[in-house]
């Protein structure tokens, strides 16, 4: 039996998914753009504030579901530039406080409503 989460601190999807689907011990998001939950209004400044608010989102979901960053287990980052690498990786590991989960970036020609990051969890608890 799977568990549908949806929180009104994360961004309401912006099309036919769920924020977050539990199956077994298994918590799977869908991927986070910078959209701010209550201004529904993207966060372009700099990448910096564009990975922070896609953070924050990713953590709205992970608390809606009785969960945290010690439970994540894999991530998949898709970064319009790669270039953004090294500012993203640094916000990125900055949430986690004990083991790093697995995870792959990619380069992707194009995001959602023009974001230039975008990532996805699995946690397990």
């Amino acid at each position: 039996m799977k568990t549908i989460y949806d929180t009104d601190e994360a961004p309401a999807p912006i099309g036919p998914y769920s924020q977050a689907v539990k199956i077994h011990n298994f918590l799977f998001t869908s991927g986070q753009i910078a959209l701010d939950p209550v201004s529904n209004v993207m966060i372009q400044t700099t990448i910096e504030a564009e990975t922070i608010q896609v953070m924050k989102n990713l953590e709205a979901l992970l608390s809606a579901a009785d969960h945290n960053w010690d439970h994540v287990v894999k991530t998949t980052i898709y970064l319009k530039n790669m270039g953004d690498f090294p500012k993203v990786n640094e916000i990125y590991g900055s949430v986690f406080k004990q083991s790093y989960p697995a995870r792959e970036t990619v380069q992707v020609s194009e995001l959602p409503r023009g974001a230039n990051v975008e990532i996805s969890l699995v946690a397990s608890k």
